[in-house]
């Protein structure tokens, strides 16, 4: 059965065979094109556009060249007993087909790909493919088999490392994700369902795609036929380099369907490098909590267009708190590089190095200004204390709200000023502001009574970002009040 991330109404799998049992379960030449005859374009009316896609791709030489270095991951988990046995559905499949399942030693197997990227057996695949596992064993399309030991794990970007004992192994070459478009063709390899080496091609869809799971990868989305069993295997472009690991699929039943991600493949061997250096991965915080931004909330706050990550939270004593970001900035780069969404800023900073410094690119107070900020380490397991200074709102009937200041019995969360939300009727309901909320902002000023709040309002052409606490946690909640 694929392993199950899920969000509502969505089901996000990794691509990874997995059965309980006690028996096993399931450089070369670039790509050739081949070329249709020149369309004469008849039917076209004068001044139609040109035909841009003439003939098919020719993925046979791509796949001799480097189908070789993609191999099949067979992993052993031991289980307790409990998880097997007489009344377990899997137990009765295995009966019926032979299989025999011993209760005392119960065993997890799955399966999954990866390839190898140094002639001397090391081997990408993906952390979820081997998590747990005691006993990896690799095997070639020549039907070697190698034991694998497991050199690092890194849950955060599903990246692993195992090394096997070999000379002379074919490899890989890599490429740039950067430079992937939409619409161009890639070719993914791997063994799902167990049928080792299995070819299926398509084209990206989009790039920098969020998942709910993986805020640090932006993952490249393809319509390549990716199954249990394709996970840790590459994704190849049409010049034969690897430009992502296939990891997850978008599933309502567990199968493809026609929505798989990929792992960047820079991410990868920056993972790879620091595992195989120090065993661990060093990553970069500044300490914020951030949310996308819409079309309501770019006009309030008066950017061009929806772009950048709002900051909706600060930790106290962590590196933006030092270097001057508050609740409502908006971070529309780093370093240069442009943020188009939230997700993109964790994926960005987390590369840094700690220590380094940054420059933040900040739209604030309808400007730009730069802020240099330190990165620090991200540690793990590490519970980000909140800022609960950040600028406060507050809402009127205009909205469809009834507020009142903040008693001291609704103080909460160490919010000691704002406006409580007493009932919620018209824009506000349809914008899902709760009863219960404290308002403590407004477009990014602090609000402490009503008259402020009912000065925001005057101020906002559309619409006006409330900055709201609720059950601890402070969101940016946009309003439209008006044309």
């Amino acid at each position: 059965m694929p392993f199950e991330r899920s969000i509502p109404a969505r089901r996000y799998y990794a691509a990874t065979a997995v059965a309980l049992a006690i028996l096993c379960g399931c450089g070369g030449q670039g790509p050739r094109v081949a070329t249709a005859p020149a369309s004469s374009n008849q039917g076209l009316s004068p001044g139609s556009a040109a035909v841009l896609v003439k003939g098919l791709p020719d993925f046979t030489e791509l796949v001799a060249a480097y189908g070789p270095a993609v191999v099949n991951v067979t992993t052993v988990e031991k289980t307790s007993a409990e998880d097997s046995g007489p009344n377990d559905p899997l137990h009765d499949f295995l009966k019926k087909f032979g299989g025999q399942a011993h209760e005392d030693n119960p065993v997890a197997r799955g399966e999954g790909s990866g390839f190898i990227v140094s002639a001397d057996g090391a081997i990408l695949t993906n952390a979820h493919v081997v998590a747990d596992a005691t006993d990896v064993t690799v095997r070639l399309t020549d039907r070697r088999e190698f034991k694998a030991k497991v050199i690092g794990v890194d849950a955060r970007t599903d990246i692993a490392v195992l090394k096997i004992d070999g000379r002379d192994l074919p490899t890989v070459k890599f490429g740039e994700p950067s430079k992937l478009r939409p619409g161009e063709w890639v070719v993914a390899i791997g063994s799902p369902f167990g049928f080792d080496n299995s070819v299926t091609a398509g084209i990206v869809s989009a790039t920098s795609r969020s998942l709910p799971d993986g805020q640090y990868t932006p993952f490249i989305q393809t319509d390549a036929a990716v199954n249990p069993g394709n996970s840790g295997g590459p994704l190849f472009n049409m010049a034969g380099e690897v430009v992502g690991i296939n990891s997850q699929i978008y599933s309502r039943t567990g199968g493809f369907m026609g929505i798989s991600f990929a792992i960047p493949i820079d991410i990868a061997i920056a993972v790879k490098d620091q595992l195989v250096k120090t065993g661990r991965v060093q990553r970069g915080r500044v300490g914020v909590l951030v949310q996308d931004v819409g079309q309501q909330l770019a006009d309030s706050f008066g950017l061009d267009r929806p772009r950048g990550a709002l900051i909706s939270q600060v930790e106290n004593d962590g590196p933006a708190k030092r270097a001057g970001i508050t609740a409502g900035d908006v971070i529309v780069a780093v370093n240069g590089q442009a943020i188009e969404r939230s997700g993109q800023l964790s994926s960005v900073i987390s590369q840094l190095k700690p220590g380094s410094r940054a420059d933040l690119e900040v739209w604030r107070n309808r400007s730009v200004v730069h802020v240099m900020c330190e990165i620090a380490e991200l540690k793990e397991g590490k519970i980000a204390r909140v800022d609960d200074s950040a600028p406060k709102a507050s809402a009127g009937a205009k909205l469809g709200l009834s507020v009142h200041p903040l008693r001291p019995s609704e103080r909460r969360n160490g919010i000691d000023a704002g406006l409580f939300v007493e009932q919620v009727d018209g824009a506000a309901r349809e914008a899902e502001v709760h009863v219960g909320d404290i308002i403590i902002g407004a477009n990014g000023k602090k609000i402490a009574s009503i008259a402020e709040l009912e000065a925001q309002i005057i101020g906002s052409k559309r619409s006006i970002a409330l900055l709201v606490n609720r059950q601890g946690s402070n969101i940016f909640i946009p309003i439209r009040i008006g044309n």
